[in-house]
C-alpha cells in the first residue's frame, strides 16, 4: 500500500505520457491515481494550457528505436527544467526497467526511473522528489504475487476498464524483450480480481478487460485454477455486461478455457491469438512451442466451441533467416484461418533477446522485410473486406465510444469490430457508454457501417 503522504498543493498538475501496450495504459492510469492522491490533477492538453509540474514518462521497450524515441522526449523536457527547476520528471515502464542507470547517467534532469514492478511506489518516488530533490532508481522485479490499490486508479474511460490478472512471462519467446522487462509470472488472487470487479460494475463500468502479457497463463495463487474459472467467477458479477482478455498464447487455449468461452454468456465472442508466422522453422527458432498445423487446429477448435468468434492474430516478418518460402507459409496461414483483424509488424531485434545475436547471413535485408509486410497486409485488408461484406443485414449490440473525425457516431460490436452509425438523429444523440442495437448496412476494409435497427 502506498503510504500516507504529505498531499502538494492542489493547483499542481501532472502528465502521465505512456507508449505501448493496454498494459502499459493501464499502468499508466494505476500512476495516475496515485498522483491525484497526492493533490495534482490532470494537466489541460489544449492550446494555451499551463504545462504539468509534474511529467511522467511511461515506456514501451517492444518495438524499434524505442531508447531513441525517450531520450528525444527527455531532450524537450531538459528544456523546460531549465526554465523551471522545480519540474518533477520520472521515467517509467520497460525501457526504464532496462535502462535505468543509462537514463539518470545520460539525462541529469531526470528525478527517478521506475521500474515495471514499481508501479505501487509511483507516488511515494514523486513526493519525495518535490521534497528532496534527490534522484532515485527503483528497478526490483517483486518476485510475491501482485496486489494492486485497485480503488485509487484514475481510468481513462467511464465506462471501460482494464483488470490486470497477471504480470509477467515466462514464455522467453527469441524475439521477445518482455520476460526480461516484466519478470517472472505472478497472478493476482482470484478474491481480490472479483472485488475489483464488483467495484469497477458498481460504479457504472460495463465493459472490463482482463489483462497479461499471457493471460491465459494465470493461476490462482492458492487454489490452482486457470483462467477458465476465472472467467466464470468474474462474469457472474451483476453489471458486467460484457467481458474480454487480452493477450493469450495459443500454447494455453486448454480444454477448461475452450469450455468458458462458451458458458460465460457475457464474455464477448473475440480472441486475440498471435500466430506470429506460419512457417514451423520459423516458430521453432521463435521458441513458440507449436507447429503451423497445431495452430490450424486450435483456430478451428475455437470456432466450433464458439461459432461466430472472431480471431485476431500478430504476426512478424524478416525473422532472421526467414525465406519467401517460409513467407509463403505465413501467407498460407492467414488465407486458411482467414483473421477477422491483424496486426503485422517488421522484425527488430530487442536488446537481450536470442534472436539479437542472430544478425549476419540470417538477416533479411530491410526491404524484403518491408514488401514482405506490405503483401501480408495487402492480403489480409482483401480478407477483412470479404469477411466484413458477409456481415451485411446482420445486426449487433454495440457499445458507443464516441465520434470519429467524421462527426459519426461510433461503437464497437461483441466481435470487437468498430461500426460507424449513418447520420440520422436518433444515432447523433447517443453518448458513450450508451449500448445500441444496430444492422449492419455496409462492410468497409477495417470497420463497419450501420443504421439503428427499427
Amino acid at each position: 500500500m502506498t503510504p500516507a503522504l504529505p498531499a502538494l498543493p492542489a493547483r499542481e498538475t501532472y502528465r502521465v505520457e505512456t507508449w505501448g501496450c493496454q498494459m502499459n495504459v493501464h499502468d499508466g492510469e494505476r500512476m495516475a491515481g496515485q498522483l491525484e492522491a497526492l493533490g495534482l490533477a490532470r494537466a489541460d492538453e489544449g492550446p494555451g494550457a499551463a504545462p504539468a509540474r509534474v511529467v511522467i514518462l511511461n515506456t514501451c521497450a517492444v518495438r524499434e528505436k524505442a531508447q531513441d524515441k525517450v531520450f528525444s522526449a527527455l531532450g524537450v523536457l531538459a528544456r523546460r527544467r531549465q526554465e523551471d527547476p522545480d519540474l518533477v520528471v520520472g521515467v517509467t515502464g520497460c525501457v526504464a526497467q532496462v535502462s535505468g542507470p543509462e537514463i539518470l547517467e545520460r539525462a541529469p534532469w531526470v528525478d527517478f526511473v521506475a521500474g515495471t514492478g514499481q508501479v505501487e511506489k509511483l507516488g511515494e518516488l514523486v513526493a519525495a522528489a518535490r521534497a528532496e530533490r534527490r534522484r532515485a532508481m527503483a528497478l526490483d522485479l517483486p518476485e510475491e504475487d501482485p496486489v494492486y490499490q485497485f480503488r485509487q486508479i484514475s481510468r481513462e474511460s467511464r465506462f471501460q476498464a482494464y483488470v490486470t490478472v497477471i504480470e509477467g512471462c515466462e514464455q522467453y519467446c527469441t524475439f521477445c524483450i518482455v520476460p526480461f522487462t516484466r519478470g517472472r509470472e505472478r497472478s493476482r488472487a482470484a478474491a481480490e480480481i472479483v472485488d475489483e470487479v464488483g467495484h469497477l460494475a458498481d460504479r457504472g463500468y460495463t465493459e472490463l478487460t482482463l489483462l497479461g502479457q499471457t493471460v491465459n497463463a494465470y493461476r490462482e495463487p492458492k487454489e490452482g485454477f486457470g483462467l477458465g474459472e476465472l472467467l466464470r467467477r468474474v462474469g457472474r458479477v451483476e453489471g458486467v455486461r460484457r467481458l474480454r482478455f487480452i493477450t493469450s498464447h495459443p500454447r494455453f487455449v486448454g480444454e477448461d478455457l475452450l469450455a468458458a468461452m462458451s458458458e460465460v454468456e457475457n464474455l464477448a465472442p473475440y480472441l486475440h491469438l498471435p500466430a506470429q508466422s506460419g512457417s514451423d522453422r520459423i516458430l521453432y527458432r521463435m521458441k513458440r512451442r507449436y507447429t503451423s498445423a497445431e495452430y490450424r487446429a486450435l483456430a478451428a477448435r475455437v470456432r466450433e466451441r464458439v461459432p461466430g468468434i472472431a480471431l485476431s492474430s500478430d504476426f512478424i516478418v524478416g525473422f532472421p533467416g526467414e525465406t519467401e518460402a517460409d513467407f509463403e507459409e505465413t501467407l498460407a496461414l492467414v488465407r486458411e484461418v482467414r483473421f477477422a483483424s491483424l496486426f503485422g509488424f517488421r522484425y527488430s531485434p530487442r536488446p537481450g533477446t536470442a534472436s539479437a545475436r542472430w544478425g549476419g547471413e540470417l538477416e533479411v535485408p530491410a526491404e524484403v522485410s518491408a514488401r514482405r509486410l506490405q503483401a501480408l497486409l495487402d492480403l489480409q485488408a482483401g480478407i477483412q473486406r470479404e469477411e466484413n461484406g458477409l456481415l451485411v443485414g446482420r445486426q449487433f449490440e454495440i457499445l458507443v465510444e464516441g465520434r470519429n473525425r467524421h462527426g459519426q457516431t461510433t461503437g464497437r460490436t461483441p466481435c470487437n469490430r468498430i461500426v460507424h452509425l449513418e447520420p440520422e438523429p436518433a444515432a447523433e444523440g447517443l453518448a458513450p457508454g450508451t449500448f445500441a442495437r444496430v444492422r449492419i448496412t455496409r462492410g468497409l476494409p477495417n470497420s463497419l457501417a450501420g443504421r439503428l435497427a427499427a
